[in-house]
């Protein structure tokens, strides 16, 4: 964490959640947000500043349920299908709760966007005042969405929460170390990623590895469905779990400090994050050397 920003321990929670696929079902997407606001309460009550959710926290619309070829065949998605009223007033209610609590929350839903165009799939981070301050949408799409779903994002994005800095990142983009890289870049401490679960143990196992590589924490939520194989969780900034929610399905949060004095933290944080910036930085040009046996590429002993 850069001492420019005077930084301080705060404290995360990092949700486990159902998902539910069909945006038609009203009752349903109730049922989300209100999974969603009782979590939020148990993060607020272990003192969280910030509460993170998975990808389809409200609700992640099936390829099957919205194609207009479907149910049997994948094709473009009829967004019309959606009961965006009923979504709007879910994720007003979400957002008003976070002003009560005064926590931060970063909760996965799709934004609409003027028709014809497909909407974005997002992460909203709002306020502890009750406020959306800045979007994040999904850039690097699998297939299916960016052929029939969703419109990509274009922008990585970051905000700051008492002296915190965060990225976000959403769907598949674990697979793209250049993502995680470009946060690094951007002085990050942690990344929050949300996903459904894209082969959930591969994945956490590259959020492990994003972690230790870029020397910054990883927030990994996922949903329930996955929690058997990779349930939701902290990764310490040198790659080891800091802390997960159980791993039986139930919805839940994990909660740990974000503290980059702390033991878990302290090395990466103050010795192999700036060496690798250093490193990169061009810190070897002055130590190379012109020298036949270093250009002889079949020299032998």
């Amino acid at each position: 964490m850069s001492e420019a920003r005077n930084p301080k321990s705060m404290r995360l929670a990092v949700a486990q959640t159902p998902v539910r696929e069909d945006p038609r079902d009203v009752d349903a997407l109730r049922e989300s947000g209100r999974q969603v606001r009782a979590l939020m309460r148990e993060a607020g009550a272990q003192g969280a500043r910030i509460a993170h959710f998975p990808e389809g926290a409200i609700c992640l619309p099936h390829k099957l349920v919205m194609s207009v070829d479907g149910p049997d065949a994948v094709g473009p998605a009829d967004w019309n299908r959606c009961q965006w009223p009923v979504l709007r007033a879910e994720l007003a209610a979400i957002t008003q709760l976070a002003g009560e609590l005064r926590l931060w929350t970063v909760v996965a839903s799709v934004h609409r966007l003027t028709e014809p165009n497909r909407p974005h799939n997002s992460l909203y981070v709002i306020s502890d005042r009750g406020e959306v301050v800045t979007r994040y949408d999904e850039r690097l799409l699998s297939n299916t969405k960016v052929s029939y779903m969703y419109s990509p994002g274009i922008s990585p994005v970051t905000f700051d929460v008492d002296g915190v800095r965060f990225g976000c990142l959403l769907g598949m983009e674990i697979h793209y170390p250049e993502l995680f890289a470009e946060y690094e870049g951007l002085d990050v401490d942690c990344v929050l990623f949300s996903t459904t679960g894209v082969s959930p143990g591969n994945a956490a196992a590259q959020a492990q590895g994003h972690a230790a590589a870029n020397s910054y924490w990883v927030s990994f939520s996922v949903p329930t469905q996955h929690s058997a194989t990779a349930p939701s969780g902290v990764v310490a900034p040198g790659g080891d779990w800091l802390e997960r929610c159980p791993a039986d399905g139930s919805p839940s949060v994990a909660v740990v400090d974000l503290d980059d004095g702390s033991e878990v933290a302290a090395e990466a944080m103050a010795y192999a994050r700036p060496w690798r910036r250093k490193s990169r930085a061009g810190v070897y040009a002055g130590h190379q050397v012109i020298d036949p046996r270093s250009e002889d590429r079949t020299a032998a002993f």
